[in-house]
């Protein structure tokens, strides 16, 4: 990926973005992927815009090189964050649960690069017509909210269908998955379920640890009732998810099942609970054995890639 365009468009020395993970991918981590010459990225969430300012401005102090910030567009902040990103002059924005077309000529003209998250084909066109600078295609396999396709079969027909950057997501987490990235067609790579156990990452020392201790089959899709799904480790709490979401047979039920997650990603990752609490991961955490600094993770990744690639 030594041609990568996302590396041009940034200055960056490697073509791998961090995950934008809610609760979790703040200035500490986002400082640290982008110092070891990625592209890390602050996760907004729902969380209000003097909360992510502050964010942005540690990151600032951590770091002289890009990095960017997440939107979730259906957030109550989602407005107030968008015009923070233009007041604090990230160098791009990645956007999901939603259209960004209402930001994109406030985005451009603050001259912020926007990087759609995008599950389908479809949608990858449509963020591309309306002027996305690139698009991040997630397979499945990802952790936190997901899709209907795998990465394999995703990523080379959003390859196909558009002329911008595709960045691979879902399912990547050494240097294997970079390169059969780049052999599908994809320009970058975005990671997230192996940055949750760096020793930058501040995400509560429980959650870190069922990351380590997960196996291959230890990740289970909940809410596909809802229109939402999510990937997350195992615990009693997808027990109970998963037992009522099989039970249900009108829609008031799946509202009801939508009450059941709220605040149960915040209680795991920043207050510990990992019985009660939502452990977003990808099916990569099985591949996950040891913490590292962000710089080490690169740095190996790369180093495999490239001796793949023969680069």
């Amino acid at each position: 990926m030594k041609d990568s365009r996302i590396k041009e468009m940034f200055g960056v020395e490697y073509p791998i973005i961090q995950g934008a993970m809610a609760w979790i991918a703040d200035s500490s981590l986002a400082a640290a992927v982008s110092n070891a010459g990625g592209l890390g990225i602050i996760a907004g969430g729902n969380a209000p815009a003097d909360v992510i300012r502050e964010e942005i401005k540690k990151a600032k102090k951590l770091t002289d090189k890009p990095f960017g910030l997440n939107i979730m567009l259906l957030s109550p902040f989602a407005d107030d964050i968008a015009k923070l990103a233009c007041e604090e002059k990230v160098a791009f924005v990645t956007t999901g649960a939603g259209n960004p077309s209402k930001y994109m000529q406030m985005w451009k003209e603050a001259g912020i690069k926007v990087i759609p998250v995008v599950p389908s084909v479809a949608l990858a066109v449509g963020m591309e017509r309306i002027g996305a600078d690139a698009v991040i295609a997630e397979g499945l396999e990802g952790g936190g909210h997901i899709g209907k396709l795998t990465t394999m079969v995703l990523i080379p027909q959003v390859v196909d269908a558009v002329k911008i950057p595709v960045i691979a997501a879902g399912g990547i987490g050494d240097g294997r998955g970079i390169a059969a990235a780049k052999m599908l067609g994809a320009d970058s790579v975005q990671i997230g379920t192996r940055f949750l156990v760096a020793k930058e990452c501040t995400v509560h020392i429980n959650y870190k640890e069922k990351v380590l201790k997960a196996t291959d089959i230890d990740t289970v899709e909940t809410g596909r009732c809802t229109g939402h799904p999510v990937r997350v480790l195992r615990n009693p709490l997808t027990r109970k998810m998963m037992k009522m979401e099989s039970e249900m047979d009108d829609k008031s039920a799946a509202v009801e099942f939508e009450k059941m997650g709220l605040g149960t990603l915040k209680l795991a990752a920043r207050d510990g609970d990992v019985q009660n609490g939502s452990i977003m991961a990808g099916q990569i955490a099985g591949m996950v054995s040891k913490e590292q600094t962000a710089k080490e993770m690169i740095e190996e990744m790369v180093g495999e890639a490239y001796t793949l690639l023969n680069v």
